[in-house]
């Protein structure tokens, strides 16, 4: 089953990236694959992983102190949580 997650990070984009995929691997997923969307311009983005237990995607905003949250969802959750937030970030973005 497809995972989706929730993270608040002080910091940049690539650094929380890096903090993500790291959280990931610590909580026990092997990342295959992974990309990251996100709009110069916008405090917030979407990561996206292939991992050994299945996909993952991770919306990021800025906040006080990282933290992550993780659940496990359907696919039909997961696929409109990557579209809502891809549509949300282009939209913003142009």
């Amino acid at each position: 089953m497809p995972y989706i997650g929730f993270v608040r990070s002080p910091h940049g984009p690539v650094k929380t990236y890096e903090l993500i995929l790291r959280e990931l691997e610590r909580r026990g997923f092997s990342i295959e694959f992974s990309k990251h969307h996100w709009a110069g311009d916008l405090p917030f983005g979407l990561v996206m992983a292939e991992t050994n237990r299945g996909e993952v995607a991770v919306r990021w905003a800025l906040g006080r102190e990282f933290m992550m949250e993780l659940e496990e969802v359907d696919k039909e959750t997961y696929d409109e949580f990557v579209e809502d937030t891809i549509e949300y970030t282009n939209a913003d973005s142009g």
